[in-house]
This record gives structure tokens, sequence and C-alpha cells, in this order.
């Protein structure tokens, strides 16, 4: 048997970071596969987990569910075919739903036999507020359907505001395992066999998406009679019914991303720069995340990440070519381009 983890996380909470230590630390000895759902025109993360040596099958689209259900079984079954895993992590778009992967992982068709192991949220303690304010139909749908929530970036939080945090959280999901404790202080063994005691809530979970995705019209029968499992990108439905699953939207309907590959070298100052305007939200729009890598002067490679009052600056391996993706709310491209060119 396949076990199937979903490792979820809105824009910036530092999945890709929890996925590196689960594996090193607890799945060492494991064969694990992660699949990869990104929301962006520019694969940036695949740049940083190939950094760490992970085989990922990338896929770049919108919501999982109505724009990849068909892309998804499909990658799913030549995953479990060629490499015959005995885990499979899938570290879905920032901006997606859980309850969308859940449901496309449950209807997957194939020989093998596998298990939906667990749903894991993984949710920044710092701007959990702001994030619900702002973005709530995601950020919420994520917090709601997670079995285990990890918060990240407690170390720097005064215990009042960590527990705010777990406050807040407990509005929209009342029995989920909520970890606090800095990462640095668990061994990701510890983290995985919490995320596995909550199995029995990720069952109960699955069944109230199963049974909501039900209330709902089906997609083959009761909508326009057209399969909505194969839309790309930026298409929407010709039969004018909205297909966001709760009455709500899709991804690709309130979040825009843009990007650029570049062969240009940066200074840190710049990069250091760049960042501290993508905070002027009259002129950029309101910027979510930020990431990229880029050749510098000396021959060494800049990686940076960046969320909403917070970056990142690091050096790293060199890429085939430098490259940024923004992902935000009424994102103005023609200022982000002028911004990030040289």
């Amino acid at each position: 048997m396949t076990r199937i983890d979903i490792v979820s996380g809105f824009l910036g909470a530092g999945k890709t970071t929890l996925i590196k230590k689960l594996l090193k630390e607890a799945l060492a000895d494991t064969k694990v596969v992660l699949i990869e759902n990104e929301f962006g025109e520019i694969g940036i993360d695949g740049g940083f987990l190939k950094e760490a040596g992970i085989e990922i099958k990338e896929m770049n689209s919108g919501c999982i569910c109505c724009s990849l259900v068909g892309d998804f079984g499909a990658s799913l079954q030549e995953v479990l075919k060629t490499y015959e895993p005995e885990r499979i992590l899938i570290e879905p778009s920032g901006v997606g739903k859980l309850s969308d992967v859940m449901k496309a992982v449950q209807d997957v068709k194939t020989d093998v036999e596998v298990q939906l192991n667990s749903a894991v949220a993984v949710v920044d303690a710092s701007k959990c507020k702001m994030y619900i304010k702002n973005f709530g139909e995601f950020f919420v749908n994520q917090i709601a359907h997670a079995g285990t929530i990890i918060l990240s970036r407690t170390g720097n939080l005064s215990e009042e505001k960590v527990a705010k945090a777990v406050e807040l959280i407990r509005e929209h999901n009342a029995k989920a395992t909520i970890i606090t404790t800095p990462w640095d202080r668990l061994d990701g063994k510890d983290i995985l066999e919490t995320i596995e005691g909550a199995r029995d809530l990720e069952a109960e979970l699955m069944e109230e998406v199963r049974r909501a995705h039900e209330h709902h019209h089906e997609h083959d029968e009761e909508c326009c009679g057209h399969e909505h499992h194969h839309h790309e990108h930026g298409e929407t439905c010709s039969c004018g019914h909205d297909h966001g699953h709760e009455g709500h939207h899709h991804a690709d309907e309130v979040f825009t991303s843009w990007g650029m590959e570049t062969p240009a070298h940066y200074e840190m100052s710049e990069i250091e720069y760049i960042l501290q305007e993508l905070e002027k939200e009259a002129e950029y729009g309101f910027v979510l995340r930020a990431k990229g890598m880029v050749p510098a002067e000396d021959g060494s490679w800049i990686y940076f990440d960046y969320v909403p009052g917070e970056s990142d600056i690091r050096t790293g391996n060199p890429d085939v070519t430098g490259k940024f993706c923004v992902i935000g709310s009424k994102l103005n491209e023609e200022n982000l381009k002028k911004l990030f060119e040289k």
C-alpha cells in the first residue's frame, strides 16, 4: 500500500521547509515521491526542491480539482507505476483549497492500493489574522479541512500572540491537532508521529469533503452535461455556471501571478531594495508572495523568499537561468516588470 500525505499551506507559510525536514529526519529510509502543484507562470519551487535532491513532478496550473483532475490522476498513476513509492507527498499550490486536493486524491482510479494518510496545513502564526481577513475563502479552507495544523514562526512570537493564532484557528477547526512548538526544537519523526496520530480525524474530514461535494452538483451529470476536468489554466467553462465548489471562487479568479526569466546579474543590495519596494501596495498591488533565484556578480547565486513584512535572502546552487515569481491580488505587472528588470 502507498500512503499519500498532503502538506498544504498558504503562501510563504513554510510548507517546503517542513517537507524537507520530514524527508531528512523522518522519511530518509522510505521510498518517497513528491508531487507539487504550483500556482504561477514560472515554476520556482521546483528549483528550491531540486537543490535538496527531491524527485518532482511539476504541474503548473490552477485549481487542482477542476483544472487538474485529469492531469493529476495521470500523474499519480505514472508515479505509482514508475517509482512504486511507499509514500507520496503532495504539496498543493499555496492558494489552493485543501478540500479540492483531498477530493482529487479520492477520485483517482488506480490498480495500486493507496491510502490518504494525512492532510496537514502549515500556518504562519504571525500572519494568521491578516490572511483570514483578506483571503478567508482560501486560507480558512486549508485550516478547516486539516487533521493536523502546524504553526510556523512561533519562535519569534510571544505566548499571547501564539495563543491568539490558536484561538483564530479553533474558530474554524475545533478538532485538529495543532503543533505550536518551534520546528527546530522538534525531530521530524515526532512531527510525523503526531500527524499520523490524527488519522481517525482525517477519515472523518474526508467523509465531510465527500458529502459536501455530493451535496453540490456533480460535474458530469447535473451541471450542463460537460466534463469540467480539462479546463486549462485561465480558461472558463462555457455553460455559464460558477464551478467554485462551495459557491465561491477558484484561486485563479482571485489571485494573479507575474514572473520573468532573466540572465542578468544582481547584487544582494538590489534584491534587498526590490523586496522592500514590494511593501508598497499602491504601486505593485497586494503582494502575498515573491520568490526567485538569480546569478550574482561574483559567480554565486542569490535565492530569496518574500511574504508581507518579512524576507529571506541567501545563497544557493546555480540554476539554468535566473527567474522571479510574484503572486498576489490586483498586481500591477507593468510596475513589477520595471522593478525587477535591469
